[in-house]
């Protein structure tokens, strides 16, 4: 997949393209680029998956210190590059371009940079200056300029339209089964090892503690969670603790990301970790005793070992 950020270096003819943010690549955008496929390999074209960077929330509203989102830039570009997409145009989001009106983003990317032939949009896309661009505009601009443009129904689950911002919530809420389902695959963050005050080896369950690669990823809610723990190239089961840790920790309320590996003793400090999200186990509890603590964690590793066998 060739990935540019640079419109003038696009080169592609008769494209099948869609546009969108494509936070989190969930299913309603894997459908959409299996349709562009669909269509480029019975024109003989070439895909095009045009996207914005960084997201226009971070942008239009500076002030909101609180945004998170599902995928980092990295993240998304590999999500896109395994679904076999030709090319990827990562616009740069600014105040000066979140002026471009819908029609000067039609003329100029679409149809004079990109040179596409198809079009295809989600259920609910809008684009251009104050998002004045619909799917009934990109229709009628669509036959001034000779393309076609189509618009993609939404994916839904539990009776629910699949979109980037009901995964952040539901995610946020702890409710990692449904975004797991409404993703396509487990969610997932990444980063560092970084020293801790090994006080879980002190109970019995040795935890690595994750400083996350980006400030703007969203993590779950606070509690305990089942995971896969990547390494390398390698994958072992364990239990995730995200919170404040308030049985052992009396002055320190900063949240922390730890993951506790079964049956591993590496030393990893400083290596790249990737935890895969499979079900919230519990809320974080202040036990009356480190005992206690001990008791259900016992418990917790128990739970995830039998209800989670892959």
């Amino acid at each position: 997949m060739n990935v540019y950020h640079d419109i003038s270096m696009i080169q592609s003819q008769n494209a099948v393209a869609t546009i969108g943010i494509f936070d989190g690549v969930h299913t309603g955008h894997q459908r959409i680029i299996k349709r562009i496929k669909e269509l480029a390999s019975a024109y003989g074209s070439e895909t095009v998956v045009i996207s914005l960077w960084p997201h226009p929330q971070i942008v239009l509203h500076p002030e909101n210190k609180e945004l998170r989102f599902l995928t980092t830039l990295d993240e998304k570009i590999e999500l896109i590059r395994t679904l076999g997409v030709d090319h990827l145009l990562i616009i740069p989001f600014t105040k000066e371009f979140a002026r471009t009106t819908y029609e000067d983003f039609i003329r100029y990317y679409l149809v004079e940079k990109v040179k596409a032939r198809n079009v295809i949009v989600g259920y609910n896309h809008h684009f251009g200056r104050d998002r004045q661009g619909t799917f009934e505009s990109l229709l009628q601009s669509s036959s001034q300029y000779g393309f076609s443009a189509e618009r993609m129904s939404p994916v839904i689950i539990n009776n629910a339209h699949v979109s980037s911002s009901a995964i952040r919530r539901n995610i946020a809420l702890g409710n990692i089964v449904f975004a797991n389902e409404a993703l396509g695959y487990r969610y997932f963050l990444q980063g560092k090892v970084v020293a801790g005050n090994r006080m879980g080896r002190k109970l019995g369950y040795p935890t690595a503690n994750i400083a996350i690669n980006e400030m703007q990823k969203l993590v779950p809610k606070n509690g305990v969670y089942a995971v896969d723990v990547q390494i390398g190239g390698q994958f072992f089961q364990g239990m995730a603790n995200i919170g404040v840790r308030p049985t052992i920790e009396s002055q320190d309320h900063k949240q922390t990301v730890e993951v506790h590996i079964f049956n591993f003793e590496e030393n990893i400090y400083e290596k790249p970790i990737k935890l895969f999200f499979k079900d919230r186990i519990r809320n974080e509890i202040k036990f009356a005793s480190v005992n206690d603590l001990i008791k259900q964690l016992d418990e917790d590793k128990r739970l995830i070992m039998v209800r989670f066998r892959d």
